[in-house]
This record gives C-alpha cells, structure tokens and sequence, in this order.
C-alpha cells in the first residue's frame, strides 16, 4: 500500500542469496510502496543457522555484492554491508533508519528458517511490518503435496505434481524503477576490508579467468547459452569437453537470476532448441526444484543420510586416499582431471560429478560427508540444497538415491563421455600424449607408448591408487554387511 503523507519511513530489504535487482519479488514490493528503499547485506559467520560459505563462494560473493551495489545505486538505492550476527543487525539497522516495513526472499534450510522466524518477531514486536517472498524457486516446498497430504521423495512424480502445480511462472519483476531515495547518512562496512579475496596465496586465478560473478554476468551467461548451446543441450550435456551446459549454478546459487527468468528465456518462442532439450534443460533447474524439497524436510540432509541404515556402513578413514582424491592423482584420468577443473574454476561438469563422487564413496569407501565438505568449500555453486543432495544420491544414502551398487566404472565413463580425450587432456596434461585408447587406463599401454608420450607411471602420473574390479566387490561387501 503507498504511503500516506505522514509517513516518509524507509523500507528496508535484507538481501541473503538473492542478490539481483531484476524479478527479485522483496524489492520489487519495497520499491512498490513509494517509500524510499534501503538494502542491507550481512556476512553471517556467528548465527547458528545457514551454513558458513567456503572459500570459493566468498571469492564469488565479493564480485557479485560489487554488482550489487552498482546496480542498486542506479536505483537510488544504498546498500548497507554490515558484519555480525543477523538478528542483531537486522533489528540494528531498522532501528538506525526507523523501518516501516522489511521486505526477504525466503530461505528454506532449518537455521535459515529458524533464524526468520525470531527475526519476524522481534521486528513485529518494535511494530514495524514483516513480509517474506518466494524469490528463489518456481515452486515451494510446502505447495506440492502427495495424495495422503505428505511430501515427495521421488524425482519424477515431484516434478510432475510441480509442473502441474507451477503451470506457466508468473512473468518477472522487472527491474524497479529508481526511488527517491533514502537521504540520511548510514554507516556501512567497506566490501574490501571483509577481505574475501584471496591474497597469500592467490589461488583464484582460474576462477577469474572462467567468470563473471553478478547479476550482470548471470544475465548474459543465460542468453549465450540459450543461443549457442541449448539446441545441443539434450544430446551432448554428458560430455564435459563440450560447452554444452548452462553453467549458471553458481548464479542460481547466489540469486543472481531467478529460476522464473530461467524458465521464461529459455521457454521462449525465439529460441530454436527444440522442445526436448528445453524440457530436459528445464528438468535439470526441476532437480535443484527437488533437492530444496528434500532439505526442507529434512534439514539435517547435509549431516545424516537420509537412509537410516547407510548409518551402519563400514566407512574407511584413509587419509592419503582422501588427500590423492582432492588434489586430483587417484591414477584414474576422468577423476583426477575432474578434481583438478574444480581446483582451477572452482566448478565441474554434472556427469564428472557423478563420477569422482561415486569413486570417492565405492572405490575409496570414505564417507560421502567428507567429499560433501570438499565441494562445499571448492565449488562457486556450493548450495545447501543440491550439493548435499546429489552427494547422498550417489552415495545411495539418499531419497530417490542410485542404488549403491551402481558402481560408476571411472574407465568406461571417461571412454563414453570423453572419447576424444578434448577433457582429459585440458586437465591432465602430462598423459596429453597418449593415444586415445589408452588415455582413460594409462597403466594399460605399453611401455613403448609410454616412452613416446614422456611418461613413467608413479613419477609423471600416478598409478592406480586402487584396481577398480578389486574396489567393486569391497563396496558390495560392505553393502552386504550393512544389510546385515
């Protein structure tokens, strides 16, 4: 509702992971009442609650709260950056300006809805209006019900039961239009000095080189990719020395574009993909859909499997295992080049994913919590929900998980996906060399074709640190034993 005469109060917008100005539903209803506008940012590292970002995410966030702040400036629009617990600079904050109102995009883990909770009603106790929005998903997890009023732990019928109740998304917000702004002077934090960059080492370097954190980036990334890739999406995503897939994950993971502007641009009737790899592209923005879903319910889904009974499992503690596996030198090429593109951009490719996820749990046996925790401090698109989510799929703790004894064969996969060896040898230069037949089992070529490729296995290139037909039948044993 506009504001009466009398009433010139600000309304204050909490930016967390949503951090756009286009289709971003509470700024979009705080630039709606005519009232002048001030956001606020708050980098959280003591709130029991939502989860400490890792170090590639905090590389991110200062390049997209940068944007952030340019684009609302644009707007008149000053965004406050503030450090410390959130209840407490929240209410700070709305005290300092006298907020009538605070606009959020809702959040869905457990401390992040906890948190809210208290944080609503402290604020409606200082009389002042509260309103959450769905900011971050096409549809929320409490509007996709079972027959028996429960909630879905299967994929496929979730996503149909979303589909029917999404319908077509509502159009997005357009970006506001500039407000009158807020003229009172307000102490903000310098986004430099929250040092989040990196600088002894610098180890961002490849991340710098593969992208563009902030709303601007993610806007452009969506359309190259619905104009040069998504007609190819459906045949060739799988193949990860192809640039087929969107790469907009670590946009989606910071809000940075929503999944209704996803939807929408990629729906559109311009585009000249065919309807299947839409649908299936669409699908795949339907799993992240699925996996807040899932940690909705079950909050503890980044902690305890899902699955009961994978609690008894024989989990192996095998440091050198563990430290050879992230540092990308199991002797297997599709992995250790996998874990090295994560090192070096701070991102992988899904199909790889799968693949070094399912070695680290089957092959190594080493608890898929560990892994979790690696990506989660890794990955630029490190999220609540998706990452631990496809970790217990594939570790087959999970809802709707890939039963445990579906082993990916690391050989095969690498052979199927990578055939060329485009992948592998971007990565893993020092077996370059090889001929493709040998590229994905190094330690099958004969000595004469290793001596024209440069390489001594266990010097230039490590050997197998476990034979994968041995490492099969002991996940399988464990599993017997688990059942037991």
């Amino acid at each position: 509702m506009p504001q009466t005469d009398n009433d010139h109060r600000p309304a204050l917008v909490w930016f967390r992971n949503d951090l756009r100005v286009h289709d971003n539903p509470a700024l979009h209803a705080a630039c709606e009442t005519g009232r002048p506008v001030v956001a606020l940012y708050i980098l959280d590292e003591e709130s029991k609650g939502p989860r400490a970002p890792g170090s590639a995410s905090l590389w991110w966030l200062h390049g997209s709260l940068k944007t952030l702040q340019a684009n609302l400036e644009g707007l008149n629009i000053p965004l406050v950056l503030r450090r410390g617990p959130s209840q407490r600079i929240v209410a700070e904050v709305a005290g300092e300006i006298d907020a009538a109102e605070i606009h959020w995009n809702r959040r869905y883990d457990g401390g992040g809805i906890e948190l809210d909770k208290a944080l609503r009603s402290a604020l409606k106790d200082d009389g002042r209006t509260v309103t959450s929005w769905n900011g971050n998903l096409l549809v929320e997890p409490f509007e996709v019900k079972t027959g028996s009023d429960g909630w879905y732990k299967v994929f496929t019928p979730f996503w149909k039961a979303a589909r029917e109740t999404i319908g077509t998304p509502r159009q997005p917000y357009p970006k506001p239009k500039a407000t009158s702004g807020f003229k009172n002077p307000l102490e903000s934090e310098n986004l430099d000095g929250w040092g989040l960059l990196p600088t002894k080492p610098d180890w961002a370097g490849g991340m710098r080189e593969t992208w563009t954190p902030g709303e601007n980036g993610a806007r452009q990334r969506l359309q190259t990719f619905v104009d040069e890739a998504l007609t190819r999406y459906r045949d060739h995503r799988d193949e990860p020395g192809e640039e087929v897939t969107s790469r907009l994950s670590p946009h989606l993971a910071f809000g940075e574009i929503s999944p209704v502007t996803i939807w929408h641009v990629a729906s559109s009737s311009d585009n000249p993909a065919s309807d299947s790899s839409v649908q299936k592209f669409l699908s795949e923005v339907g799993w992240r859909e699925f996996s807040y879903n899932l940690l909705f319910h079950f909050p503890d889904l980044g902690r305890r499997n899902f699955q009961e009974k994978f609690d008894a499992f024989p989990w192996v503690s095998d440091d050198a295992a563990l430290t050879a596996w992230k540092k990308g030198q199991t002797g297997y090429p599709i992995v250790d080049a996998g874990m090295r593109q994560l090192w070096q951009t701070g991102w992988m490719h899904n199909r790889v994913r799968m693949v070094v996820a399912s070695f680290l749990v089957k092959h190594l046996l080493i608890d898929w919590r560990e892994g979790e925790a690696w990506f989660w401090d890794t990955l630029v698109d490190a999220d609540p929900a998706n990452n631990t989510a496809s970790w217990q799929w594939v570790a087959g703790s999970g809802a709707d998980a890939a039963p445990y004894f579906r082993i990916f064969n690391p050989i095969l996969q690498g052979e199927k996906f990578d055939g060329d060896g485009h992948y592998v040898r971007r990565y893993v230069p020092e077996i370059a060399g090889l001929p493709d037949k040998y590229l994905h089992k190094p330690w099958t070529a004969p000595t004469s074709v290793l001596k024209d490729a440069c390489i001594t296995l266990g010097k230039d290139y490590p050997k197998p640190i476990v034979d994968h037909d041995k490492a099969r039948k002991r996940a399988l044993a464990a599993l017997e034993k688990t059942k037991q």
